[in-house]
């Protein structure tokens, strides 16, 4: 089953020392640690970014394309993150990013905070046609998305079915770059920088959709260090390249987006902690009036990836200084068909945690899992590879571990053994 699953996390094996960090602090229960190495489940894995923050040993490698990826194509447009703004001390203009990018090698550069606009204006209005299926989840997040799909069964039908803001602003930057430079639209490069290696994972399978128009993913620490020397070149006589205002930057923080809907009835919540527990409280329909709830699998939001160099909360203050004085938005939306900006495939529950292949095998197959983790102390202390005691249960129905690897189980079963061998001995001395 993994083997149809992708993943923006891999392992260097002679990082890992099997410390089981990780697998106390994935949220999906993806990482085991087995002869003293970590592996991740692909299936379970969401792409959250957890064990990169959490390995002191730097084992968890992010996914991404290198810059030198603008070489494969004949015209590239980047498509900057709004959390990027938020990585730079002292900035008054977004614009001297913008034209720092097209002096590192991007021919041309499309905001990803000008498309974020138009999914806010055009969700305005879905949500508004829809008050039935309330309350709305967000779907920018690729890792909150994927929780859903395989954890939560129930709230699939209130995930929000837009195209995430980047693809929105790939789809306008390759239109766009196509009419300006007569080019095939295969010789165009559409470049993301990203706060975090999930949106690599996004458009190589995307959810949603069927094929993604971003053709490559840069990490935002890659691109910070070769855009600094041309941001101190250009800061003075930058080119008008910005076409978002406040709205569109907001999304790079938490709140952001949801204070994009223009209503009271929201909630929004970062770190993916937090938002499984809204999310289970959703689930128990704890929460009855809102109309919109925004999740982000990284604290602070997008400013909190992975891929980021600045603290996310000093980012988050910075995004806001930033957007003080800008219009409140540059994108405007007056209605009509939004059609293309919605999925264009249907987002079904994979349950990739069953047991059995039908009810009744998975039925019997708990009740094994039960027993089981009744057998065993309930510590949860992760010694034997998996995080909890009744993980390894699990495990060990699946065929992929052994009671023994419990170390107290291990040791009960020793001292009887060595019990028995004494009775033996004694039985034969006499």
């Amino acid at each position: 089953m993994e083997e149809s699953f992708l993943n923006s996390v891999t392992l260097n094996d002679q990082l890992c020392t099997g410390c089981t960090n990780c697998i106390k602090r994935c949220p999906t229960q993806a990482i085991r640690v087995r002869n003293k190495k970590a592996y991740i489940n692909k299936a379970f894995c969401i792409d959250c970014g957890q064990c990169v923050r959490t390995c002191p040993y730097h084992a968890k490698i992010p996914t991404y394309d290198s810059m030198s990826v603008i070489d494969n194509y004949k015209y590239t447009v980047a498509l900057p993150a709004p959390s990027f703004y938020g990585q730079f001390n002292n900035l008054e203009d977004v614009n001297i990013i913008l034209t720092a990018l097209k002096k590192i090698g991007f021919d041309d550069v499309y905001e990803v905070s000008a498309a974020a606009e138009m999914v806010s204006a055009m969700s305005r209005e879905y949500i508004q046609q829809n008050k039935d299926k309330r309350p709305f989840i967000s779907t920018a997040c690729p890792s909150v998305v994927k929780l859903i799909q395989v954890r939560f069964p129930n709230l699939v039908e209130h995930m929000l079915p837009f195209k995430a803001p980047i693809e929105i602003a790939a789809e306008s930057a390759r239109k766009e770059a196509v009419q300006k430079t007569g080019l095939p639209s295969e010789q165009i490069g559409i470049i993301f920088i990203s706060p975090c290696p999930a949106k690599h994972t996004a458009i190589h399978a995307p959810i949603g959709n069927k094929k993604s128009n971003v053709d490559a993913v840069i990490a935002i620490k890659e691109v910070y260090p070769k855009i600094l020397p041309f941001m101190k070149e250009v800061q003075n006589s930058p080119e008008d390249l910005m076409i978002s205002g406040k709205i569109g930057i907001s999304w790079g923080a938490s709140g952001g987006e949801a204070g994009g809907q223009l209503i009271d009835s929201y909630l929004a919540a970062d770190g993916i902690e937090n938002v499984i527990n809204v999310l289970e409280d959703l689930e128990d329909q704890k929460f009855t009036q809102l109309e919109f709830i925004e999740l982000n699998a990284c604290s602070g939001g997008c400013v909190g990836g992975v891929l980021q160099v600045e603290n996310p909360y000093v980012a988050k203050a910075k995004l806001k200084r930033l957007r003080k004085y800008l219009p409140v938005a540059l994108n405007h939306y007056d209605g009509g068909d939004y059609t293309d900006a919605l999925w264009d495939t249907k987002v079904e529950y994979q349950d990739v945690f069953k047991l059995g292949s039908d009810i009744n095998e998975s039925l019997k197959l708990m009740n094994e899992v039960e027993t089981i983790a009744s057998r065993l102390p309930g510590l949860d202390c992760g010694t034997c590879g998996a995080p909890t005691c009744k993980a390894l249960a699990e495990d060990v129905v699946r065929g992929i571990a052994q009671e023994n690897d419990c170390i107290y189980i291990l040791r009960e079963n020793i001292h009887k053994l060595s019990d028995d061998l004494g009775k033996l001995y004694d039985s034969k001395k006499k």
